[in-house]
């Protein structure tokens, strides 16, 4: 899994580091099974239901109202993934993930009041080198 990320400051609970390693579980087997090259919309079926399949609960395209000013927009922010209602998970199935895709997780986690997400980009040789941890 790769590190790249501000949780060497933040302590996270023993049971989100439980679910953050079943979903990294259900990632790799989603794409040892399929490879690289679907679509985002193809993994993310396949690792909900892979997830489903390791007990977790799994909520895909979570509408989630934002706040701005006194306004409330209620359907401003879609999350790919929310499982066991606490950690965000952000499908992506791109040649390079860039620095945009790092900052929408992070920003999702802040509006959804979560504290743990994970960007898994299904689009690489070893799934390894997809997976970004974040935690806010």
């Amino acid at each position: 899994m790769n590190h790249r990320d501000s949780e060497s400051q933040r302590q996270v609970p023993v049971h989100l580091n439980q679910i953050t390693g079943r979903i990294v579980n259900a990632a790799y087997a989603v794409h040892s099974q399929l490879g690289p090259g679907l679509l985002e919309s193809v993994y993310e079926k396949c690792l909900a239901h892979a997830m489903r399949r390791r007990g977790l609960t799994v909520e895909r395209q979570l509408l989630l109202p934002i706040e701005f000013e006194g306004l409330v927009f209620p359907s401003a922010l879609r999350l790919d993934m929310l499982v066991n209602e606490s950690v965000v998970v952000e499908v992506k199935a791109v040649e390079l993930v860039l620095p945009v895709h790092k900052a929408q997780l992070m920003t999702y986690l802040k509006l959804s009041g979560h504290n743990v997400g994970l960007l898994i980009n299904f689009n690489v040789p070893l799934i390894k080198a997809g997976i970004i941890r974040a935690v806010c």
